[in-house]
């Protein structure tokens, strides 16, 4: 029997928990069917110390993981179930190394102010942790996300039950964006007529020059884009949503992507604290520079810093920034029960998972009273703000959508080999002074070039050719398999999705695209036509750029499914092989709070369960091998069965939990396996694990929800103890002896 091997990947927080109750039955079931189910570890703390081994003892180190799946992502033999990690903002990587050091590692502070050259190297060697640091690596493929259907018609059946009505009474609920000056407004693009090294230099008005990158190689066909962001106008734009909240009494909110973004978004998130804290802030700007207070870390980056001043100078800042509050606009919740703001910590809110929640809220965010109330979202570069805005004012004529009738908007996303768009990584730059940034070739010709003021966000982006034909093949794939219409979500006036539009025209003729409905929609147009098609309870595909593959792979799942988390995630690697994704974590930290205060999960591995089948159905396709064929056929039997059985975690403590779901699928996969007539001896096999966990179902059932309705100690966040977290979450006896047996 040929042997293969899919790679698991271990991570952080929700799904990481979830892992210790699922893993062992899925090693337990592939056992002696010639699959070897191997861990690999992605987590934040896993990448910190793997990149500071310097001081550690060799027990503490581990390899590069995220290195080694990076190389395997090139071969066809790659099988890749890739759980959601952190991607994480300078708060938590903070938090994260305090809690590793607490545990005896020996890893370095992160200079957050570097003052010399050494913690300058030594912050960009922590750059490697930060943000989007694990997606880049892996996708070295495009993204074909949809929902099963299984769970797509389980949903319709049993619609979720969170979506609530807008006001007939008229909402004040907007998303407001910038007119001018942002990156939409900024960007230029071209696609390279030959390979080059280029570099990224600042001219200064005098003409001094300063080299910001260099060495970059850039290939033939591969398509580059610069933009800035005018921080001027970017405040002045705060400004004027900060009075138009004031006057509309609704609550204001910033949704940015600050993780992902790792310099920009931080940035922009720092100038909108600074604007609505103005009074106060500029009032200690002294001071608050002296303890080395950070806004681009929230108004938290602020108030933790307070504690380094005397008692008497730190209550006089929290009554001037308390004060502040009586003048300004009210401010979105997260927590208001511990005071805690959209404004508060730059990862508390993110664009793809809170405006699809202000959708379903009926344009309504919380306020301070725990109630829902109209809000001014501020999405502020237009690139995909409009898009945003247009499924507010839809709702607004229309209503809210009914996720029993509603259609589905699946996704094909452009996002191999790091096309990037995002600007998120190593070329972005906030501008030292007045000037010029430019894109320069290895002859000295300057390729693009933005004018900058100090202090505005230049970035540049690139997407390479192969990717693209890639992308545009998958679409056509798709639409074909699908039946339905294809959209490209691409806007002419937007310099990146011009040069896109030229590649898409080039590359679609060489398919059949015969009987295909394939269009060009710019992200307005193509967000109407969906969502007409979505109220008749018909299906879409937008075929996109990274950043909006991000955004509306979150935004319709959340409104169809009630999470994005139950979305089927592949990506077909360009080598062969591939890389199943189990979904969205951006709920994985408030999953995390209600276990350790109650001892209950309600992270639905739901997304897991659907990443194995396609998993083990490519080990069949690839190898001939009829067990794992049968594994997949049984499992999505399972998950059929654990849908409409409806034993999907419960959001309230002494209810079924994320173990209780995960029993119910070990079950329902059994009984599967034992009714299957094409292997004898898996039947065979698979009968007595059926018959043992059918007949001690309710002990495992009370012994399991028993766990329940207590603090839980996992000694540690970011890096639990096994021993203590494998103890939580296999609390049933009965349960573990039956899988262990095996």
């Amino acid at each position: 029997m040929t042997q293969s091997k899919i790679i698991w990947t271990k991570i952080d927080e929700a799904p990481a928990l979830a892992t210790y109750s699922l893993l062992p039955i899925v090693q337990a079931y592939t056992k002696g069917s010639g699959i070897e189910i191997e861990t690999s570890d992605i987590s934040l703390p896993g990448r910190i110390i793997a990149n500071f081994p310097d001081n550690l003892t060799e027990d503490q180190k581990i390899p590069d993981h995220l290195a080694q799946l990076g190389a395997l992502t090139k071969s066809p033999d790659a099988n890749i179930i890739k759980l959601p990690n952190i991607s994480a903002s300078i708060p938590q990587l903070q938090s994260a190394i305090a809690e590793l050091q607490e545990k005896g590692f020996d890893i370095p502070d992160y200079p957050e102010e570097p003052k010399n050259d050494a913690e300058k190297a030594l912050q960009k060697r922590f750059a490697k942790c930060l943000g989007s640091a694990v997606n880049p690596v892996l996708r070295e493929g495009n993204a074909d996300r949809r929902a099963a259907a299984s769970v797509k018609k389980f949903a319709q059946k049993n619609p979720h039950r969170m979506m609530k009505d807008w006001p007939e009474s008229g909402s004040k609920a907007r998303v407001a964006s910038m007119d001018d000056k942002d990156f939409f407004a900024s960007e230029n693009s071209t696609a390279m007529d030959r390979p080059t090294v280029v570099k990224i230099e600042f001219v200064a008005g005098d003409g001094t020059t300063t080299v910001l990158k260099d060495d970059l190689s850039l290939q033939e066909g591969e398509v580059i884009d610069t933009a800035v962001m005018n921080v001027a106008a970017l405040r002045e734009f705060y400004a004027r949503q900060i009075e138009a909240a004031k006057k509309d009494e609704v609550l204001l909110s910033l949704h940015l992507k600050a993780t992902m973004m790792k310099i920009s978004d931080p940035i922009m998130f720092g100038h909108c604290v600074s604007v609505y804290y103005k009074e106060a802030l500029d009032k200690h700007a002294e001071t608050l520079k002296e303890i080395g207070a950070n806004v681009n870390n929230g108004l938290a980056g602020v108030l933790d810093k307070l504690d380094r001043l005397p008692a008497a100078k730190r209550s006089e800042i929290e009554r001037d920034i308390a004060a502040v509050y009586e003048t300004q606009p009210a401010l979105a919740m997260v927590d208001s029960r511990k005071g805690i703001t959209n404004l508060h910590v730059p990862n508390n809110v993110i664009v793809d998972a809170s405006m699809p929640n202000v959708v379903r809220d009926g344009g309504r965010m919380w306020n301070n009273d725990d109630e829902l109330q109209d809000c001014i979202a501020m999405v502020p570069d237009r690139c995909y703000a409009t898009m945003y805005a247009e499924i507010l004012e839809d709702a607004k004529r229309n209503g809210q959508f009914d996720p029993s009738t509603m259609g589905s908007v699946a996704n094909v996303g452009l996002m191999a080999q790091k096309a990037e768009e995002y600007g998120s990584h190593d070329k972005t730059f906030e501008a030292p002074a007045n000037g010029e940034i430019r894109i320069v070739d290895a002859e000295g010709k300057t390729i693009l070039k933005q004018t900058v003021e100090v202090g505005d966000i230049f970035r540049m982006c690139q997407a390479k050719d192969a990717p693209i034909q890639d992308w545009v093949k998958l679409g056509v794939t798709r639409a074909r398999a699908a039946g339905t219409p294809a959209i490209f979500w691409l806007d002419e006036s937007r310099g990146h999705d011009r040069e896109i539009i030229k590649k898409v025209k080039k590359y679609l003729p060489d398919h059949d695209t015969s009987g295909l409905d394939l269009r060009i929609m710019e992200p307005v147009d193509a967000m109407k036509f969906s969502l007409e098609r979505i109220r008749r309870g018909e299906d879409t595909i937008a075929i996109t750029g990274n950043v909006l593959r991000d955004y509306l792979t979150d935004l319709f799942p959340i409104l169809e499914l009630g999470t994005s988390a139950r979305m089927l995630s592949i990506v077909p690697l360009m080598n062969g092989g591939g890389l199943f994704e189990t979904g969205a974590g951006g709920s994985a930290p408030k999953h995390v709070q209600q276990f350790l205060k109650e001892g209950h999960l309600r992270w639905d591995s739901l997304g897991e369960y659907c990443a194995l089948v396609p998993s083990l159905e490519m080990i069949a396709e690839n190898t001939g091998n009829e067990k794992a064929e049968i594994l997949a056929e049984t499992l999505e039997e399972a998950i059929t069965l654990y849908l409409e059985n409806g034993r999907l975690p419960s959001r309230k403590v002494n209810e079924n939990d994320n173990r209780g779901g995960t029993f119910y699928l070990a079950l329902y996969w059994a009984q599967a396996l034992a009714a299957q007539k094409k292997d004898p001896q898996m039947q065979v096999r698979f009968a007595k694990v059926a018959k043992e966990l059918a007949e001690n179902e309710t002990t495992i059932t009370d012994e399991l929800l028993s766990a329940q309705g207590r603090p839980v100690d996992l000694g540690g966040y970011f890096l639990p103890d096994d021993a203590k977290a494998e103890k939580e979450m296999r609390p049933s006896t009965t349960f573990n002896a039956i899988i262990d047996r095996m």
